[in-house]
């Protein structure tokens, strides 16, 4: 798609495109300033984020058989890194352990040989974030390791390949970033910030550094999917400088609501696969796709009781219920310029479908026509499921989907694999989310991203927080003595705040500096979100008339899942960064 570009050169929320930093010594650094603009005044915490080039391991690797040495640089991209607890909460109910209390506002930097002296290489941002959870920093540009750029599947190594600089981010999230001194520090926006507080480091670092940050390429998959979209919406948006200051950002000087900015946190162009976004509205759109076909088969059981027998078939229909006013609430237009109404919304999914079907068609990929099987794998298990959803006309390159039985379709995705409980997202404290055996309570879904740092969760969605049975979490009416809008409203709730800052549609479509090219993908297997969920983003990135590029597809037979693509992904975004020299 193609956008006009002009509000980009007025949407700067007062910010200044960029900071001038005099280095000791006499050596002036700057983070690619714009022509004309006057030069900051170094502040203290800018001082102490100076980029030290000369400060590296050089790591060993080959590249498609090729030894490539690598320089590597390990840097805390915050003034006021927050020191955390030793242990940790890992995702999948482990715990693990912190050699390094600042790993999670840590970053990795690889640096190509080849590329040491190239100013205008993209620097690959790669977040990890998978379940949205807390991410200390790592990296598999290790010593001795071999890549294969030819590869579908090895994305850093297509971006060595490339001479792009790998920027592996670690972040504050859910779960697993509990502070030294107890708090639970990683409560949102804590992903979104520390993201941001990584990429002002770039920029303030700029001219010191290899590459140019003004091409930065930002990826994630499943959470870090959600939080690359999260980034890539809200370019320079003023509403996280009090944040960003409180952990020493680059640039960002004052706190709380006079907190001000000299560089700058947009991004060039984000590839993001299979993204959990929209979290405050997730668990409606799950319903509402699925719970029709929800059934005792493809539904786990909660505390031993059966989907139909228990409360999750009554909360999934009344969190279907709530979808289609949000839908019909966000103003998106169609391409004819109609509306975007929860009528149309599984149209587009449909076209979508049969959208790829059709590529897959034309490109040899065996279809199975009506009354024969798929084989599907999923999580490492392969199944076969009759085609009963796919009417095909014609056979062959040339054939062309001539139905799409929707309902039956998701069937058949849910067929290899269960459906997540009722409630998917915003899961304790509901529906007897309990340990069949203890009786405790299941941290699941997202709802330990939000609350405060006192409360391990809260519950961030009206029907959880109208059902919420657990006394003592602080999470509820019975814990609060206030409804869902009146605890929105409370001065002492921060909660309403924290569903604007982590959802990129807050901000697609505002005076946020929008990355101008977006590279979405979605398995059209893939049951951890909702297709509509999918399609909605897609909607409101599609509307933005900043956003000059979107390449959007449900991927053919493909799972929870990312980086599965990487000969076009990386096509892609080198035909984004020569068309923008």
């Amino acid at each position: 798609m193609t956008g006009t570009t002009t509000r980009r050169n007025v949407k700067r929320h007062a910010l200044a495109s960029a900071t001038s930093l005099l280095l000791a010594g006499g050596l002036l650094a700057g983070c690619g300033g714009a022509e004309g603009e006057t030069p900051a005044t170094p502040d203290t915490e800018d001082t102490a984020l100076q980029f030290n080039a000369s400060t590296y391991t050089t790591v060993n690797v080959t590249v498609d058989g090729v030894a490539t040495k690598v320089r590597q640089y390990r840097v805390v991209y915050v003034a006021k890194p927050i020191k955390m607890a030793t242990t940790q909460a890992a995702l999948g109910g482990s715990n693990t352990t912190l050699t390094d209390p600042y790993a999670y506002q840590t970053m990795i930097i690889s640096v190509p040989e080849s590329s040491v002296a190239d100013q205008k290489t993209a620097l690959f941002f790669a977040v990890n974030n998978g379940g949205w959870w807390a991410s200390p920093v790592a990296t598999t540009v290790t010593e001795g390791k071999a890549f294969v750029s030819t590869s579908n599947t090895d994305h850093i190594g297509a971006a060595l390949k490339a001479g792009y600089i790998v920027v592996n981010v670690g972040t504050r999230s859910r779960g697993g970033a509990r502070a030294e001194d107890g708090r639970w520090t990683g409560k949102a926006p804590a992903p979104v910030v520390d993201a941001k507080a990584a990429i002002r480091y770039l920029r303030l670092n700029d001219s010191l550094m290899p590459g140019s940050a003004e091409r930065i390429v930002m990826n994630g998959t499943s959470g870090g999917g959600g939080l690359t979209a999260a980034v890539s919406a809200s370019g320079n948006s003023a509403d996280y400088l009090p944040f960003l200051a409180d952990i020493g950002a680059a640039g960002v000087t004052g706190s709380g609501s006079s907190a001000t900015s000299t560089v700058k946190d947009d991004v060039f162009a984000a590839v993001a696969y299979c993204p959990i976004n929209n979290l405050g509205n997730a668990d409606a759109g799950y319903e509402w796709e699925y719970g029709a076909t929800r059934t005792d088969t493809n539904t786990p059981t909660l505390n031993g009781v059966a989907y139909s027998a228990g409360p999750q078939a009554t909360a999934s229909a009344a969190l279907a219920a709530a979808f289609p006013a949000y839908v019909n609430s966000l103003g998106l237009k169609l391409e004819d310029g109609s509306a975007l109404t929860d009528a149309s919304l599984r149209a587009l999914v449909t076209a979508q479908l049969k959208a790829e079907i059709e590529r897959q068609i034309a490109a040899g990929t065996p279809v199975p026509a009506l009354g024969e099987n798929f084989t599907v794998v999923q999580r490492g298990v392969t199944s076969t499921v009759p085609n009963d959803w796919l009417t095909l006309n014609g056979t062959g390159t040339t054939a062309t989907v001539a139905a799409i039985d929707y309902p039956k379709f998701l069937k058949f995705v849910t067929t290899p694999i269960q459906l997540k409980t009722v409630v998917a997202f915003d899961a304790v404290g509901v529906t007897d989310n309990k340990n069949a055996t203890t009786g405790v309570w299941n941290i699941s879904g997202e709802t330990n991203l939000f609350g405060s740092e006192a409360f391990q969760y809260a519950n961030f969605t009206e029907w959880a927080w109208t059902n919420n049975a657990v006394t003592g979490d602080g999470s509820g009416m019975d814990d609060t003595g206030l409804s869902w809008s009146a605890y929105l409203a409370s001065s002492t709730s921060t909660l309403a705040q924290q569903l604007k800052l982590i959802n990129p549609l807050t901000y697609l479509n505002t005076a946020a500096d929008t990355a101008p090219h977006w590279y979405v993908r979605h398995g059209m297997i893939d049951r951890d979100t909702a297709f509509s969920m999918q399609l909605l983003l897609q909607q409101a990135i599609r509307n933005d008339p900043s956003v000059k590029t979107l390449d959007f597809k449900l991927n053919y037979l493909t799972g929870h899942s990312g980086n599965y693509d990487v000969q076009e992904a990386f096509a892609w975004i080198r035909s984004r960064l020569d068309a923008n020299p």
